[in-house]
């Protein structure tokens, strides 16, 4: 159950601390006092989705934590799954909120993701808000709420495996029923392509290498220039002259003599030998260059025309060889894939009718389950509506086969009639609001009973009711807290004199700034509020006797 909450800077909420207790819990106040920013709250615990509109203005981060204990073995085994020690039974969930939208979470202390908190959140705890009326209205959740009641999940996992195979072999297949002609014609063109990029030998890098040799051919004349010139200067002219490599030589020798009498000039002498050693290595490269330099008019020719068909090429099948290559392989695959076409498509073909075969049989189980699940499931939501004060609405829950979908081979959606004699329908076209409510409470009460969640949370669940409906639904709102923590948010006095603790959450304007506070009510404190809730601000003297009578018979139920 849920013991402790702890809300800091939460929207008009600075801080609140509230201890809930053991059975029915109530929560009132006036309207826009701040009930459903609890809720908030603890949607934001519990690992849901939030806004940073939700800290408060000037704040730089808002805090919520729940403590729980008296947990149930289910729940510990899973906080330890999840790396969570829980000592003594007892779970504490923190989470804060930072104005920039960020949040960290912890569990126990310990750091945590928000994926861990809603999957321990969904095993402690469930909240029913005034939205969740409307789901009676969508069929696809109708068929959510008897598979849960037959505790069908296992088995509907099994089928929807087999479903997604059936759908991936069915979707191979038609990809490959293609007819003769267009596969004719596309064996044609892929055929055409590849020898076409085949007979070119493409190669990597090959159209630079060609362009760089293309460059230095058409400027071999300048080339071939500045490299007799520079040979020139190293090995001297023709007239005799002596070039650099000899003139280094002869200093280095000059500077070796003279170092005899200056050792000094031993080392400057060593520097000009290596000089020359690295002009005489130049001297070879330049021999060797000038030996390579041929200017070839007809390999000219021919790098221009391998350059004009690379060109093509990259204009059909992309710009570079990397490209084309790729593309390659890509025809290449396609026609295999055609060419084994009809090999593949029986595949296909026999994958699909065997995954059909396994889903089928899966969809029967299902069906049969459904069945027998959706049968207990009315009878005891028939049974509920009767302690609701609906004795008359008969509920009930049609089950039709279809074709395989991704839910299995059923049609179910709930039908409701509100009047003797009157043929059930879907109760989007037959119940008032009103009866929403009070049939989602009895819908909820029936599927609480299948899982462990100890606390349940509802938000204004008398939303459209009043008179005796507001007692029969505080009554089992009652009920239900004898096996389990129950926290309702109402404006119903006769629910709220009912509970086992009574909290009123009040909002008050303080230097220009809304606080919100909740705080636990005394019993002559409970007596003042159900007045207000009964008559207004102003209560009378009958309204306050009236109040105090109905908390004397909440006590008693």
């Amino acid at each position: 159950m849920l013991s402790e909450l702890y809300i800091e800077n939460i929207a008009v909420i600075e801080k609140a601390g509230i201890s809930f207790r053991k059975g029915l819990n109530i929560l009132t106040g006036e309207t826009g006092a701040g009930k459903s920013i609890v809720i908030d709250a603890i949607h934001a615990v519990l690992g849901e989705r939030t806004s940073r509109d939700l800290v408060r203005s000037g704040a730089r981060s808002a805090f919520v934590s729940a403590s729980f204990e008296e947990l149930p073995g289910q729940v510990l085994e899973k906080a330890g799954e999840l790396g969570f020690c829980a000592e003594e039974g007892q779970l504490l969930l923190q989470r804060e909120i930072s104005a920039e939208g960020k949040s960290s979470c912890r569990v126990n202390g310990r750091p945590a993701a928000v994926s861990a908190l809603r999957e321990l959140g969904r095993m402690l705890l469930t909240i029913h808000g005034q939205h969740d009326n409307y789901e009676l209205l969508s069929p696809d959740l109708h068929l959510q709420y008897v598979d849960r009641m037959g505790d069908a999940g296992g088995l509907l996992e099994e089928y929807q495996k087999e479903y997604r195979a059936m759908e991936h072999a069915r979707r191979e297949w038609e990809k490959l029923q293609i007819d003769e002609t267009n596969k004719a014609r596309r064996i044609d063109l892929l055929q055409y392509q590849i020898e076409e990029l085949e007979r070119a030998g493409l190669r990597p890098g090959e159209q630079e290498e060609l362009t760089a040799q293309k460059t230095l051919y058409g400027n071999s004349e300048k080339v071939s220039a500045s490299l007799a010139e520079a040979r020139a200067r190293l090995e001297g002219g023709e007239e005799g002259g002596e070039g650099a490599l000899s003139q280094v030589q002869a200093a280095a020798a000059a500077l070796q003599e003279a170092s005899r009498f200056l050792p000094a000039l031993g080392e400057t002498a060593e520097r000009l030998q290596a000089v020359s050693y690295d002009l005489e290595d130049c001297q070879e490269a330049l021999r060797d260059l000038s030996s390579q330099l041929e200017y070839d008019p007809e390999a000219l020719e021919q790098i221009e025309e391998r350059l004009d068909l690379l060109y093509r090429l990259g204009l059909k099948y992309g710009g570079t060889e990397e490209k084309m290559l790729e593309y390659l392989e890509q025809c290449r695959a396609e026609l295999e894939t055609i060419t084994l076409s009809e090999e593949n498509a029986a595949r296909f073909a026999a994958e699909y009718r065997a995954a059909k075969k396994r889903a089928s049989h899966y969809a029967a189980q299902l069906s049969a389950r459904r069945k027998e699940a959706a049968a207990q499931l009315t009878n005891r939501v028939q049974e509920e509506l009767r302690f609701l004060d609906m004795p008359n609405v008969r509920f009930e829950a049609e089950q039709l086969p279809c074709e395989l979908g991704p839910s299995g081979a059923d049609k179910l959606q709930f039908l409701v009639s509100t009047n003797p004699g009157e043929p059930a329908k879907p109760m989007a076209k037959i119940a008032s609001g009103g009866e929403l409510s009070r049939i989602m409470l009895a819908l909820k009460t029936v599927l609480a009973s299948e899982d462990v969640v100890g606390t349940m949370i509802f938000d204004e669940v008398d939303t459209g009711i009043s008179g005796s409906a507001s007692q029969k639904v505080g009554r089992k709102l009652r009920q239900v807290s004898k096996s389990r923590q129950v926290i309702c948010v109402t404006h119903s006095a006769q629910i709220a004199a009912l509970a086992d603790a009574h909290f009123e959450i009040e909002k008050k304007v303080s230097g220009g700034r809304t606080y919100t506070s909740v705080r636990q009510l005394s019993m002559e404190e409970r007596r003042t509020e159900i007045a207000r809730m009964i008559s207004g601000p102003d209560a009378t003297e009958l309204a306050l006797q009236n109040a105090g009578e109905m908390l004397r018979l909440g006590q008693s139920v």
